[in-house]
Parts: C-alpha cells; structure tokens; sequence
C-alpha cells in the first residue's frame, strides 16, 4: 500500500506539512517495501486551485492514503472519487504518522474544511 503525506523537507524525521495543497513536498511511502520517495508539488506554486491538483498528483502517484492535519472540500471531492482514504495525521514526523497509521491510531478525516480560495 501506498501511503501520501505533505512534508515540509524531504527527510523522514520531518514534519508533516499543515497544507495539503501548498506543500512544498510529498512523501510516497511504500507499506510493503518499506521505502519511500519525496515528490515535488507543482501544484503549491498555482495561483489558484493547488488543492485540486496536488489531489490530481496525489491520485497518479498510486497512493491509496493520504496522512494529512487538514484538506479542502474540493481536493477530497477529487481523492474521494480515486478511492484514496483520508486519514488525519498526527504533530510528528512523518515516519511517526506512517507508524501511528499501521497502528491502526490515526482515524478518518471526518471535517473537510471549505478551502482557503484567494491566497
């Protein structure tokens, strides 16, 4: 299983990233293999809907989970229809969310806020 998750840096021991759609990075961690890649977000630069299009990046890069604090309406709109589960990420570094979320510790991301459209 692949597992996404907006990062500040490109290091393990990093955060997770507060913003889904501007974050500067994404990790794709591999379950299985244990491995994971830093993926640039072109997105985070966009005048406007980045949400959607890091969703778009998030979706191609074959993650079936995202480990995010938050997300706007319309970039779950577009990981809800490729199946990707939104799971809400805890303050820690990234390999601490991936093993909170193999736990089975980190629930669903239940509140989709409306977007931050304008900035």
């Amino acid at each position: 299983m692949k597992i996404a998750i907006p990062a500040d840096e490109q290091k393990m021991e990093g955060n997770v990233c507060i913003s889904f759609g501007r974050t500067p990075y994404y990790l794709i961690f591999d379950t299985e293999a244990g491995t994971g890649t830093f993926m640039v977000n072109e997105a985070a630069q966009s005048q406007g809907g980045a949400g959607i299009k890091a969703a778009q990046a998030v979706v191609d890069s074959g993650a079936q989970v995202l480990l995010t604090p938050r997300c706007g309406e319309n970039a779950a709109k577009v990981l809800n229809g490729a199946n990707v589960r939104i799971h809400r990420s805890i303050e820690g570094s990234l390999t601490e969310n991936i093993e909170a979320f193999k736990a089975g510790q980190l629930p669903l991301l239940e509140e989709i806020h409306p977007g931050y459209h304008g900035h």
